[in-house]
């Protein structure tokens, strides 16, 4: 397997409180892999781990060959990881076209013009709701056309991974669906791998190729969509 992102025992904290223990996860380069598990369990912890938002307290994670365990988020943003976090956090007082072009900052130190190039149209390619508000100003849009705003801003930045924490969270169904075909688009086309975090299985077990369960901050199980059904793990989940 050609690994992309790998976890080699990690493990963060809040003070005292220890959330994530001993995390062991390997990402293929290309992949789709669900973090799922109950609430309060450490999902979105260990995303803003990998993201370098939250400070890893022990063990090593590798990003592309680098040891980046110490890379600061701006430092891993250059590196070539996207985030979304959950909630979306566009920014409410900017218009769409300048969130997205806040998304260019990524591309810092990358090489010579990226930035000046401008928001590639590939974006508004893959959301064309974004092409018709662009002038509109982030605050007053649908959750729906706030995530796929978020989801064009990370893109912006060219990532290698691009982390979705509940994706489909407050979004109606058929919005659910123009975002997972964005998203297939986004694999198959610009090859970018994808770890979410997703409470709807039925959304993890269409879209993705492996999962990873977390229970208690620790690993539970891991394996593959396409061989393991949703129904064996839902107990493990409970939604």
């Amino acid at each position: 397997m050609d690994t992309l992102l790998k976890l080699d025992k990690v493990s963060a904290a809040y003070g005292q409180s220890q959330v994530l223990w001993d995390i062991d996860l390997a990402i293929a380069r290309g992949g789709a892999t669900a973090l799922i598990g109950r609430n309060g369990v450490g999902k979105t912890t260990l995303l803003n781990t990998i993201m370098g938002v939250h400070r890893c307290s022990g063990g090593a994670i590798t990003f592309d060959g680098e040891d980046v365990t110490r890379t600061p988020a701006h430092g891993r943003s250059r590196a070539g990881i996207g985030f979304v976090p959950q909630g979306r956090h566009i920014f409410p007082h900017l218009t769409v076209e300048e969130n997205l072009l806040s998304g260019l900052s990524a591309l810092e130190g990358r090489g010579r013009g990226l930035m000046g190039q401008g928001i590639p149209d590939h974006i508004f390619d893959l959301f064309p709701k974004l092409a018709q508000i662009r002038a509109r100003k982030g605050g007053v849009l649908s959750g729906g056309e706030q995530q796929q705003l978020a989801i064009g801003r990370a893109l912006c930045g060219q990532p290698k991974l691009l982390l979705l924490d509940e994706p489909t969270e407050g979004i109606q169904p058929n919005v659910v669906q123009q975002i997972e075909a964005a998203l297939r688009r986004v694999r198959r086309e610009l090859g970018v791998t994808i770890v979410i975090v997703e409470q709807y299985l039925d959304f993890a077990w269409s879209f993705a190729d492996d999962y990873c369960v977390l229970l208690n901050g620790r690993v539970e199980r891991q394996g593959s969509t396409r061989t393991d059904s949703a129904a064996d793990v839902a107990h493990l989940v409970n939604v």
